[in-house]
């Protein structure tokens, strides 16, 4: 019966979760309760829960998580001081008079914002507001116009630098070292979140790639769905290209810093969120209210993340002590298909508990028990990490749970009905499917850039 306890604590978080309680206050209750029970009927050594306070300290000191905070305070200062707006409004009039000029841009400038955030919702809920009704009063089809904003808004998952890779990374990297010390490497080397950026360039950029080449197509194919804007006449081509780099030349100076590993992470978002309000306070968009609101903002999101981490850790730590890891390794070992049979499943579970789950939860409770066990086997850290980013944004963006559908459903106008935007959807899971399965049959998809650099 003891062996089964982990199995039930998961049962019991899912559970809760799906009740509405609030996700670090179940994954700590959750634990001590589990504890609390095994202590008392002496299945459970209260000297385990020792190891806490030492957990809580490594999270104090964790350079790599800095980087959470700043990235936040760099989108949501992007957002706030309307320059993912400005940048919209101007991109589209660079391509007014192409098919699916209007579509074009709002994945353009969506991929930037959510590489800046990580943040499905924000990214969704901005893009929504700011792109939706220009675009449905153009004459694009809602079905296409929901799609596409929904399809954009989730791309902050795999493109670099965004929150989900730093935490995703940061885990993955004691996953490793986990791995690394079970195989018998009393020196094991960590996964740098650097690493995982890098090794998402070429899956985030083939992703972007292909939803614009989707647009195009349905533009060329249905030209109704997607009618290019009259050409503007008076369209200043200076004017246009001096709004649009400030935000580029930052976002390549944020990621091209780590690439060429001048920077960290953290230090390279240090230097975005600088630069954020530094391009807020040049256009005359920053004053003591906007950054008291953006200030705010940041504060909710990072105290988010960290109340979910210091749940979690306590939760693993509670985990561990009865014995769950032998529990996950040997029913991944019994598996028939080996490492490719055991990393289809977890790929399943993943995508389903992406219905009910954020991608904090899952990066801090599911990645942290089944990584390891999956690292073991073979498997490289990095093409690791892509996978469950895409599998995740696949995830939030499948109908009827995702919740990039649910966020859009929100802010869209009662005129786009809820099976418009279920059935826009469609064609972009179709493209981010047909990418996990090129990433399954050619890892240096992932592997190959990291390596290099």
């Amino acid at each position: 019966m003891i062996e089964l306890i982990p199995l039930f604590m998961f049962v019991a978080v899912c559970a809760a979760l799906m009740l509405g309680y609030p996700v670090a206050f179940t994954l700590g209750g959750t634990a001590l309760l589990a504890a609390a029970l095994g202590i008392v009927g002496g299945l459970f050594e209260a000297s385990i829960l020792q190891a806490y306070p030492d957990r809580l300290f490594g999270i104090v000191k964790n350079q790599t998580l800095i980087a959470v905070p700043l990235f936040v305070l760099m989108g949501v200062m992007l957002e706030r001081a309307r320059i993912a707006e400005q940048l919209l409004v101007n991109l589209a009039r660079a391509f007014s008079g192409m098919p699916a000029g209007m579509a074009v841009s709002v994945v353009v400038v969506g991929a930037l914002l959510a590489a800046s955030t990580g943040i499905v919702g924000a990214t969704v809920v901005t893009m929504g507001l700011m792109s939706l009704p220009t675009m449905l009063n153009r004459g694009y089809s809602p079905q296409l116009s929901a799609g596409t904003i929904c399809a954009t808004g989730t791309l902050g998952q795999i493109i670099p630098p965004s929150i989900a890779l730093v935490l995703l990374g940061d885990t993955l990297s004691n996953a490793y070292q986990q791995a690394q010390l079970s195989a018998g490497i009393f020196n094991p080397q960590p996964v740098s979140v650097g690493d995982l950026f890098v090794g998402a360039i070429v899956p985030g950029m083939l992703l972007v790639a292909a939803y614009i080449l989707y647009l195009l197509f349905v533009a060329w194919r249905t030209p109704a769905e997607a009618p290019a804007a009259p050409v503007e006449e008076t369209r200043n081509w200076g004017e246009i290209l001096l709004s649009l780099l400030p935000p580029i030349l930052l976002m390549v100076l944020v990621l091209g810093s780590i690439l060429t590993g001048a920077a960290t992470p953290t230090e390279a978002a240090g230097v975005g969120a600088l630069g954020a309000t530094l391009l807020a306070w040049g256009k005359g968009e920053l004053n003591l209210q906007r950054l008291n609101d953006v200030g705010t903002s940041t504060l909710k999101v990072t105290a988010m993340v960290f109340a979910i981490l210091i749940g979690a850790s306590l939760f693993s730590l509670v985990f561990r002590g009865y014995h769950g890891e032998e529990l996950v390794t040997g029913f991944f070992n019994d598996l028939p298909g080996g490492v490719v049979g055991a990393t289809l499943l977890v790929m399943v579970v993943i995508f389903l508990l992406g219905f009910i789950l954020d991608f904090i939860e899952i990066t801090f409770v599911v990645v942290p028990i089944v990584g390891p066990v999956l690292l073991a086997m073979g498997l490289d850290p990095v093409w690791l990490g892509v996978m469950i980013a895409i599998n995740l944004q696949t995830s939030f963006l499948t109908p009827p749970f995702g919740f990039s559908l649910f966020y859009l459903r929100g802010v869209a106008p009662e005129s786009v009905a809820t099976g418009a935007i279920y059935r826009g959807v469609v064609p972009f899971i179709c493209i981010q499917l047909l990418l996990m399965l090129m990433l399954a049959l050619w890892p240096q998809l992932a592997t190959w850039l990291p390596g290099q650099l």
